[in-house]
């Protein structure tokens, strides 16, 4: 008996003894849109365990055209969404109470392009013409630019005729739309691949137009920002991402198909995604995720002169994780 009692003790002092092994905080990430290289750092984070360095167990949900980041975070499925900065303001103004974390992207990748037979050459030949446009919280830069050129968007004489486009280039090759948006590092690429390019289009570029709004941020519920810890998990995800945009852009290749391989629709193709990488890689800071406050005051100003918003927001973002990492 005395045997036993010492074996079980000294059972009990070994595992005492042994390091203990820390339980993942779980965090969702819900992305804004398909499984693709726009969001090629987290999704490299994860596939080399960058999260897991970080003591984080994170789920990553692709978005869609029926999937809304901020109905999906205010319905408590996610703890961080990636939106646009004039979606998730719009949100908070709705009730939403959302907060910027973070934005590794830096510039926007927004254009809007017209083939030459349109005659469309300047902003001043839109009138009359239609213009495809994303919604479901893409539409805000449009309108914002629309507001600033002083062209109405209602389809009256001497202004435009606005399209709910679908996410392609299909209304443009249809003809159901003058011009379309595009993103520079997708949409455009399919007009690419389709014949199109700056001999017969006529693009309007967004940021060298200067009306670029900051687009994929990292948001988070405003109350979880009272929880040091949920803070703490913020901050290590914020770190492992962008050590993952890091790795991406330093390797394109082998991100592309981190994405392809991630992809459970099968839709990705290689070919594309590195096309994607390496124009994602003009917009991101691989190297600062924090807030530029210049943009971010121009895009609250678009909002604001478009009544996207009502008011000046207060507390819309926080620079407590992106401080935490100098």
């Amino acid at each position: 008996m005395n045997k036993i009692i010492t074996g079980l003790l000294a059972g009990a002092l070994a595992l005492s003894a042994a390091p203990a092994v820390l339980a993942l905080d779980a965090l969702t990430l819900q992305l804004k849109w398909v499984t693709q290289a726009q969001f090629a750092g987290y999704l490299v984070a994860e596939s080399k365990g960058f999260y897991d360095e970080e003591n984080l167990d994170i789920t990553i949900l692709p978005g869609g055209p029926n999937i809304a980041p901020e109905q999906v975070i205010a319905g408590g499925g996610a703890d961080i969404i990636v939106t646009w900065m004039a979606a998730g303001m719009a949100a908070r103004e709705s009730g939403v109470p959302l907060v910027n974390i973070a934005q590794p992207f830096k510039r926007s990748g927004l254009m809007m392009i017209c083939p030459t037979e349109t005659g469309i050459t300047e902003v001043a030949d839109f009138p009359g013409h239609t213009l495809g446009v994303w919604f479901f919280g893409n539409e805000y830069p449009f309108f914002a630019w629309m507001n600033k050129e002083g062209i109405p968007t209602d389809g009256s004489a001497g202004g435009v005729t606005v399209l709910q486009q679908s996410f392609d280039i299909q209304p443009m090759i249809q003809g159901q739309a003058d011009c379309i948006s595009v993103m520079t590092y997708n949409e455009y690429g399919q007009a690419l691949d389709a014949g199109y390019g700056p001999e017969n289009l006529t693009i309007f570029n967004y940021t060298e137009m200067g009306n670029d709004l900051l687009e994929d941020g990292l948001y988070v519920m405003e109350d979880s920002l009272d929880d040091p810890a949920k803070v703490d998990a913020y901050t290590r995800f914020v770190k492992a991402s962008m050590k993952g945009w890091q790795y991406a852009l330093e390797n394109p290749e082998e991100a592309a198909q981190i994405v392809v391989d991630m992809d459970d629709t099968g839709a990705a193709t290689l070919e594309h995604q590195l096309y994607m990488v390496g124009e994602v890689s003009k917009l991101v800071d691989a190297d600062d995720p924090a807030l530029n406050m210049e943009t971010y005051d121009r895009t609250v100003q678009a909002l604001l002169d478009q009544s996207i918003i009502k008011a000046t927001p207060e507390g819309a973002y926080t620079t407590v994780v992106t401080d935490a990492l100098k």
